[in-house]
């Protein structure tokens, strides 16, 4: 277990609700990964890395609807900006994308 952390940590962590509307290759990225382009309705469009390819083919992330943490900073990765963090658990090097049970709104706040 990491560092012990207040409620008041966790609520400065904005996790929000996205639809992957966009999924590209990244072959400058050190390891395999997607660039993909994510609706959050009203907080608008960002874009991520995500190192996911081992599980997840680029046609099958279309439309899927996703976890991720909306107020970090960006982050230069290769010639790529990303903007959010999508989330997933890891298990080795799989990573499992988190996303809701049913289909919710862009934008809705994770709680």
């Amino acid at each position: 277990m990491n560092d012990i952390i207040t409620f008041e940590d966790f609520t400065k962590v904005d996790l929000r609700i996205g639809t992957i509307i966009e999924v590209n290759d990244f072959p400058e990225a050190r390891n395999p990964a997607y660039q993909l382009t994510i609706d959050f309705g009203d907080l608008g469009i960002k874009k991520s890395s995500a190192q996911i390819t081992t599980l997840y083919k680029k046609e099958d992330l279309l439309q899927r609807q996703i976890v991720a943490v909306v107020n970090f900073p960006k982050k230069q990765i290769a010639k790529f900006m990303s903007e959010c963090l999508v989330l997933g658990a890891v298990n080795g090097k799989d990573v499992i994308l988190l996303n809701p049970e049913s289909q919710v709104k862009n934008g809705t706040q994770v709680a």
